[in-house]
């Protein structure tokens, strides 16, 4: 059985793409990185989700990408916006992208992964549906690899490590559809910017637009906003 490092926000996409790669039949080591996001829940959501969905382990680790600041993720003091028909999804980076986010969430995955013999990082990223963040397309997953072939000992021997995005080139409505095959607790997911007590979706934000689209193509009910429904 092959092991592999996923990265597990608590999200619906990570969630999806940890249970595809358990279904795959890798060793599938989920790691959650705190990195100063000013909603806790969702990594209280990762540990859930990767107890229900088989990871073989799972580590929380802390990283400060708070400290640069500039990301409504990471800083209470900037508003979470809400998308408007002046400016279409997708159009422009938003004030929610992290500087760096996914370079230092895959680069102490690679750490990882070296550590415990894996050549096989998944993450979640997406570049259809989503709301044009520079680290989620395809010419940045290629770069990473390049590079984890040149900064690691494995690389330097002529070990390949491979870069896996299953939901890159998938809609909202495709990702909610393979979710909903491979059995994730949907429900328990958090893809929200802004969520209120005990994490439910604000129902406003970027990402829970996103969300409700792909549940409503799907032609399904989310059980998220089923639960904030008053």
């Amino acid at each position: 059985m092959r092991r592999a490092v996923v990265l597990l926000s608590g999200g619906l996409d990570s969630a999806t793409v940890l249970a595809g790669a358990v279904r795959d039949g890798f060793e599938a080591h989920a790691l959650t990185v705190r990195y100063g996001q000013r909603h806790a829940v969702e990594v209280e959501r990762a540990a859930e989700l990767a107890g229900s969905l088989g990871a073989a382990s799972h580590r929380v680790v802390l990283v400060d990408l708070a400290f640069p600041g500039g990301s409504a993720l990471t800083d209470p003091s900037i508003p979470v916006p809400v998308p408007d028909r002046e400016r279409a999804i997708g159009s422009a980076v938003p004030v929610t992208y992290v500087p760096a986010r996914n370079t230092v969430l895959l680069a102490v995955a690679l750490a990882w992964a070296e550590t415990i013999g894996a050549r096989d990082l998944f993450l979640g990223v997406n570049a259809v549906d989503y709301s044009g963040y520079p680290d989620c397309r395809p010419a940045f997953l290629d770069a990473f690899e390049a590079l984890a072939a040149s900064a690691t000992r494995a690389g330097a021997a002529g070990e390949r490590f491979r870069v896996h995005a299953p939901l890159l080139r998938m809609s909202k409505k495709e990702i909610v559809l393979r979710a909903t095959d491979l059995g994730v607790p949907v429900g328990r997911t958090i893809s929200c910017y802004d969520p209120g007590p005990g994490g439910l979706p604000c129902r406003r934000c970027e990402a829970c637009v996103l969300r409700a689209r792909g549940f409503r193509e799907a032609g399904l009910a989310d059980p998220a906003v089923m639960e904030a429904a008053p």
